[in-house]
């Protein structure tokens, strides 16, 4: 083993505090863990969580505006903690330790104090995982109960390690965490994202091991990159490159499918946080997760706002600790009993609590709103002209809207978008937005998992792509194969079938649903500077932007493109009305 801090260990604010703890891996390679446990001596449940984020970088130091914004608008977050041992995307400490509970962070595989090389959610940094969990199930401070709690990446890697069955895993709870790595992280419908080539040299780079430049530990004095410092070539050889991954490799294969978990092969209790907001990677594998899981006990809980927000709120820190102070603590506080489903309902202004037996809603009326191309309108007529509309690849497209509503209506659930479109080129890219407007016509936005300013929901897909897999397709969610591109001939028009991820929305007498159907990702024309996100303005799409250099410039996606409508081919949206009560 190379040089690394030495463990330490100190008491503070009532908490005892193991300071870089090594953990070695099956292959000899250490990983470093910082530990916070009562300070008695005695064995206690486990909440686990590992990331690439830099454990021993403090939530204010790191993402000072982030915490100052949950803290203004959120002051109970304050209320019961100090907040200075919060770090980004784990559970606090200090609301945990004082309930009985042993909170365990550990820097993945080539990140902070931990050796190796960085590559996200690989089958190694999987096993990882999978070891720090039995390690800690067998550790004196430790019941043998381990469960698993974070935000994103933090969520994200529970799926893929609870497929793999550790015996001590008592319980997760993905909060926020995409289960499909190739359909949620790099590509939305084919069209690849790029989130991971710029989230990566802002958040995982800025904390990789050995990095010399790295952030300082506060309440330690070491850098959270750990021993020794690297060498730039040395860093860069030990990190993916993972823009240059996404261009390789366009189609599902062996890579994302080794990077998504079986999920029907995960029997652990789950609860599943998901956000209405997370279009782009924040909610549909929690959706997609709790349909499929193997697992006979799961709960579906569904929020909105920003997506470190309700994690850290007295909200979801009661649904945190019901669920597992049920299952690795054995109380009988009724969780059992609880409806499997808790919606935070969306409404222009707000969100309401409703719990609900199944996902999506047994009662909902899937209904076929026909887009009428000359009017600009979407109807439950069928229209019975020939229509054509063409637009520039590469603009904001075109317009529908249902009629003002002249009552209140609820939409709760996935969307499918079905057109038929052709091209002057031999491809080109859809982007699908949900809308809402209020009753001077201005588009109601909404603060969303990452974005401001974001719309109701969004779907895309690559006309290439838009092969599907008929057996996991759903009429309100299309499924694509992804294995291979389909032809496009200019031209010809082809059938394709859009997945807009799950929403909800009650929307007022007044107001007025529309969808847009554009070449390029949805912005929302506010006046001024927006807040930025890895060097870019935040517009509308948050930071799940779809210009990849070297994909989307090539001229393919730069023609014209046309959408019909014929007798045979009428285009429609399929849409999740839900009953009043």
């Amino acid at each position: 083993m190379t040089e690394q801090y030495a463990p330490k260990s100190e008491l503070r604010d009532g908490m005892r505090v193991d300071w870089d703890v090594r953990i070695t891996m099956g292959d000899g390679l250490t990983l470093a863990a910082d530990i916070f446990r009562p300070d008695d001596d005695q064995p206690h449940p486990v909440l686990l969580a590992a990331s690439p984020y830099g454990k021993g970088l403090p939530f204010a130091v790191g993402y000072a505006s982030q915490l100052k914004s949950l803290l203004d608008e959120h002051p109970e977050v304050a209320e019961h903690s100090t907040n200075a041992y919060q770090v980004w995307e784990y559970p606090d400490p200090e609301r945990w330790v004082p309930a009985g509970y042993v909170c365990v962070r550990i820097d993945t595989r080539g990140a902070g104090g931990s050796e190796g090389a960085i590559d996200f959610f690989s089958p190694q940094e999987t096993q990882d995982l999978y070891e720090c969990i039995e390690w800690a199930a067998a550790q004196p401070w430790s019941t043998g109960k381990i469960g698993l709690l974070g935000i994103s990446y933090l969520a994200s890697n529970q799926w893929q390690v609870a497929e793999l069955a550790p015996p001590h895993l008592a319980a997760i709870c993905p909060w926020e965490g995409a289960s499909d790595y190739y359909r949620e992280y790099t590509h939305h419908g084919g069209i690849p994202s790029e989130f991971l080539p710029s989230w990566m040299p802002y958040q995982v780079k800025s904390v990789q091991h050995g990095r010399a430049d790295a952030e300082i530990n506060p309440h330690t004095g070491r850098r959270v990159s750990g021993l020794p410092i690297r060498t730039d070539e040395e860093l860069a050889e030990n990190a993916i490159a993972i823009g240059d991954v996404i261009r390789e490799n366009p189609t599902v294969n062996s890579y994302y499918q080794d990077r998504s978990a079986v999920l029907e092969k995960i029997t652990v209790p789950v609860l599943s946080a998901s956000n209405w907001g997370g279009m782009g990677l924040h909610s549909r594998g929690n959706f997609e997760a709790f349909t499929r899981v193997g697992s006979e006990q799961k709960w579906l809980e569904v929020h909105g706002l920003e997506h470190w927000t309700e994690f850290y709120t007295n909200y979801g820190l009661d649904l945190q600790r019901q669920f597992f102070d049920h299952f690795l603590k054995g109380e009988d506080n009724g969780w059992d009993a609880k409806p499997p489903v808790q919606l935070k309902v969306r409404t222009p202004d707000d969100f309401f609590v409703r719990a609900e037996n199944e996902w999506p809603l047994a009662r909902t009326e899937w209904t076929r709103c026909y887009l009428d191309i000359d009017s600009g309108s979407i109807t439950p007529d069928v229209p019975s002209t020939d229509q054509r509309v063409t637009f520039e690849a590469r603009s904001a497209g075109v317009m529908f809207k249902l009629p003002v509503l002249e009552e209140e209506l609820e939409l709760t659930g996935p969307a499918a978008l079905k057109l038929f479109v052709s091209s002057t080129t031999t491809d080109a890219d859809l982007f699908v937005t949900l809308h809402l407007f209020d009753p001077t016509g201005t588009e109601v936005l909404f603060p969303t998992a990452f974005e401001p300013h974001g719309p109701l929901a969004q779907g895309w897909l690559r006309l290439s792509q838009r092969t599907l897999d008929a057996d996991r397709s759903l009429p309100y969610r299309p499924w694509h194969a992804h294995t291979e591109a389909a032809q496009v001939n200019p031209g010809t028009a082809y059938e394709a079938d859009v997945e807009i991820w799950p929403f909800s929305i009650v929307a007022p007498a007044g107001y007025q649903i529309g969808l847009s159907v554009r070449g390029q990702d949805y912005t929302h024309g506010l006046p001024g500077k927006q807040e930025s996100a890895y060097g870019r303005e935040l517009l509308g799409s948050g930071a799940y932007w779809h210009e990849l250099p070297g994909d989307r410039d090539n001229p393919a996606f730069a023609g014209q493109t046309t959408l019909t409508g014929t007798a045979d081919q009428r285009p429609y949206v399929l849409l999740p009305f839900i009953p009043r009560t």
